[in-house]
């Protein structure tokens, strides 16, 4: 058990549980996630000094108790015929303000699941839901203090597949843009 007969003992611990009742995500209302669940399959084009390029893509969501979590990979064929593999899992949750979700990518102090820091080199991630259009951004603050802005649109269509445009920004200047068709694979 740990003495807190120390004033900054128990000055430190008071700062540590404020910190947490902060940072820990309170289940609260958003926008429904619900047309968005399933898998989807599908590729996606870039264009890169003029030169289309294919991706495959793979996203699943899926609702969870306090929000939904999206999954995606993302298989680069490069022009030499290797391929580049790149997965990612996010856990969303629900905020105060209506149709936005806050994310948890990492373990806090207790174990919780708790947003990133971006201040850390960690993107700072959350989505939005507005209309038929599912928008993921994650913010990265660079080495020499700019930023990286990345924008994943995901919509249905009017069969419940799923468009994708990516955009990727440089303290404000556009770098990438990538356009893509996920058919549904299955709904939950």
């Amino acid at each position: 058990m740990m003495n807190l007969h120390s004033p900054m003992k128990a000055l430190r611990l008071f700062g540590v549980l404020l910190i947490v009742w902060l940072v820990v995500p309170a289940p609260c209302h958003a926008g429904s996630i619900g047309p968005f669940v399933g898998d989807y399959h599908g590729t996606s084009i870039y264009n890169a000094e003029e030169e289309l390029k294919a991706r495959d893509l793979d996203v699943k969501i899926m609702e969870t108790g306090r929000g939904f979590t999206i999954d995606w990979s993302t298989v680069i064929h490069k022009a030499d015929g290797r391929e580049k593999n790149v997965s990612l899992s996010i856990e969303f949750y629900a905020t105060d303000r209506p149709d936005i979700y806050g994310s948890a990518m990492r373990s806090g102090l207790f174990g919780k699941r708790v947003p990133n820091d971006p201040l850390q080199g960690e993107p700072f991630v959350w989505a939005r839901i507005v209309d038929k259009t599912l928008t993921v951004h994650a913010l990265y603050i660079t080495d020499d203090g700019g930023y990286e802005m990345q924008v994943y649109e995901r919509s249905l269509d009017e069969n419940g597949d799923m468009d994708l445009v990516f955009k990727r920004f440089r303290d404000g200047e556009p770098i990438r843009d990538v356009t893509g068709k996920l058919k549904r694979q299955s709904k939950y």
